[in-house]
This record gives C-alpha cells, sequence and structure tokens, in this order.
C-alpha cells in the first residue's frame, strides 16, 4: 500500500457524509490518504502532536472539514509548513457561514486555503490537492488534464 501522501481530518464523525465526498474524488486520482476525527477544542493536544507529526510520516497536503468555530484547520496549520485546505461545514444554526467566516480570517502566518461550504468545497479541496500534487508528479498531472478535459465535454 501507498503511503499517504494527504491527511483528511474531520472535527467530528459525523461529518463523514460531506467528507467522503473529498475521500471518493483522491480515490478518482488514485491519491494515497489517511482520514482522522480531531478536534481543535476537544482534544486539543492530540491535534498538535498529530500536526507535528505530518511532514515525518510523508504527509504532504492537509485537507480538514469542520463547522461551527471551525478551528481545526488554523490549528493545524499552526504547527506545520504543510499546505492547509479547509473545508467549512454546515453543522451550526448559521449553516456554515460561521465555519466560513472563522477560516478565512486566519491571521498572517498561518494560512489556510478555503473551500465552499459542504459537499462542493469537499470535493474542490481533494482537486485542490491533486493540483498541488501534480506540481511534482506528471503521472498526477496527466490523470488531472483528463479529469479537466472531461469537465469541458459536460462529464465529471
Amino acid at each position: 500500500m501507498a503511503t499517504s501522501q494527504v491527511s483528511v481530518v474531520m472535527g467530528s464523525q459525523s461529518d463523514y457524509s460531506v467528507m467522503e465526498n473529498c475521500l471518493k474524488m483522491l480515490d478518482k486520482f488514485d491519491i494515497p490518504y489517511e482520514v482522522k476525527v480531531l478536534s481543535a477544542h476537544r482534544m486539543p493536544e492530540l491535534t498538535l502532536n498529530y500536526a507535528k507529526s505530518l511532514r515525518e510520516r510523508g504527509i504532504k497536503i492537509v485537507i480538514a472539514g469542520a463547522g461551527g468555530a471551525a478551528h481545526l484547520a488554523g490549528a493545524i496549520a499552526a504547527n506545520t509548513t504543510l499546505p492547509v485546505i479547509a473545508v467549512p461545514l454546515d453543522s451550526s444554526p448559521l449553516q456554515g457561514v460561521d465555519a466560513l467566516y472563522s477560516t478565512v480570517q486566519m491571521p498572517v502566518g498561518v494560512p489556510v486555503a478555503c473551500m465552499a461550504i459542504g459537499i462542493p468545497g469537499a470535493r474542490n479541496a481533494a482537486i485542490l490537492a491533486v493540483q498541488i500534487l501534480s506540481l511534482s508528479s506528471s503521472k498526477i498531472e496527466n490523470k488531472l488534464k483528463r479529469y479537466k478535459d472531461k469537465l469541458v465535454k459536460g462529464k465529471s
């Protein structure tokens, strides 16, 4: 089995129904990934240690899905130099707008790429990860080109 290149984390097991769309997209491109449930609020020390160990385990990109205050992506980004992509989730009475605002207002020096709220964001997070990985892999780049060609023809 290939070493995971992407870490897909989510704040709660209940987030899986949205984040599985990210996993399916990574599968489409044959990108090896790991999945973890972490919470910046309920498991701060575990999240910190996880973030600090990513690079040494071969992870290249993190995709973090969280709702509400959505601190998961920022907490990870604060503790790694790897690119972090956030997916704001609709898990509060504010329908994900709170998660979106929490993510796009990261302080200077702790960048987090922010996708759309929910399923479209989960799918695009995977595609952005694939685009980043394609910078160092012609095999991935070719798969990405074929995918984009299908989009032009109205297929996905």
